[in-house]
């Protein structure tokens, strides 16, 4: 998938506590404890806010800081040169890539591929996407949107808590995310494996995420210095080509370090492709 074109059809004061659904592989685990989702009740009075607690409960606040975006390594492309250094202000980003349990129990429809509730949402566009976060911040009356491809990549990094990794979390990449050498050419359920510096899941491999940037070969050369978005239009409805982060499950190694990039456009949808929520620190 290099640079895709489109081919396919195309902080709550009181928290309310819910039944926890805890996946399968953790039996005997405390990793990672999913969401109920489902098991809110639309109709009750208190939906709005008890959506709110659990999507906030589920972002991982990260402190800004300064980083070397990028890379000069022999195997980065032109489109991941040259390293530059970035200032991001503090910014809060989802744990794991966006559930279908969450994206059907907002939209009514999941056409993702490998159906299952904790799995990461996929066979979507970035349009889709952002319908889902449009109608998600109606609800909850929060600001979420696509991490920027920098919040992205600091917080892959590990963020100031960076131990250098050539993957997200680890230096071996069976460890920290499911790629061409584990998948078996599938995604698998989210928070499967070992979080990174930060608690993120899956920031390498699983699926390819969209973010907010729009894709250039030459964005690194031209991108402000402190919370930059690449962009050539805003109008969302354009479509145009975005960026996409993280590698995903038939991708191997050598294609998955930290800082390797591709592009998607806005309206394709991909069984490999999917996304995560991110919020600025000053939006909720």
């Amino acid at each position: 998938m290099k640079f895709l074109q489109t081919i396919f059809k195309s902080r709550l004061t009181v928290l309310v506590l819910f039944t926890l659904q805890i996946h399968p592989s953790f039996a005997g685990s405390a990793q990672y404890i999913f969401p109920g989702f489902s098991s809110l009740d639309k109709t009750s009075p208190t939906y709005a806010a008890n959506l709110k607690a659990l999507i906030l409960a589920d972002l991982v606040r990260v402190e800004g800081g300064t980083f070397n975006m990028g890379s000069d390594l022999p195997s980065a492309r032109k489109r991941e040169k040259p390293v530059h250094e970035v200032e991001l202000d503090t910014f809060y980003i989802a744990k794991t890539e966006l559930s279908q349990q969450l994206f059907e129990h907002i939209m009514g429809w999941n056409y993702s591929y490998f159906a299952c509730e904790f799995c990461a949402v996929n066979n979507l566009s970035w349009k889709n996407a952002q319908s889902f976060i449009l109608k998600l911040n109606t609800i909850t009356g929060l600001k979420l949107n696509f991490p920027s491809e920098a919040q992205w990549e600091f917080a892959a990094k590990g963020g100031n808590q960076s131990k250098g990794y050539t993957f997200s979390g680890s230096d071996n990449i069976d460890e920290v995310a499911w790629n061409a050498n584990n998948a078996q050419k599938r995604s698998r359920a989210v928070a499967s494996l070992k979080p990174n510096e930060l608690g993120l899941y899956d920031m390498t491999g699983n699926l390819w995420e969209f973010v907010l940037d729009d894709m250039s070969r030459v964005a690194y050369q031209h991108s402000e210095l402190k919370n930059p978005v690449y962009s050539i239009t805003d109008d969302s409805s354009k479509t145009t080509m975005k960026v996409i982060r993280g590698g995903g499950y038939e991708f191997s190694a050598a294609e998955s370090e930290v800082f390797k990039r591709d592009g998607a456009t806005s309206n394709v949808r991909m069984p490999d492709i999917g996304f995560r929520l991110a919020m600025n620190d000053d939006a909720n």
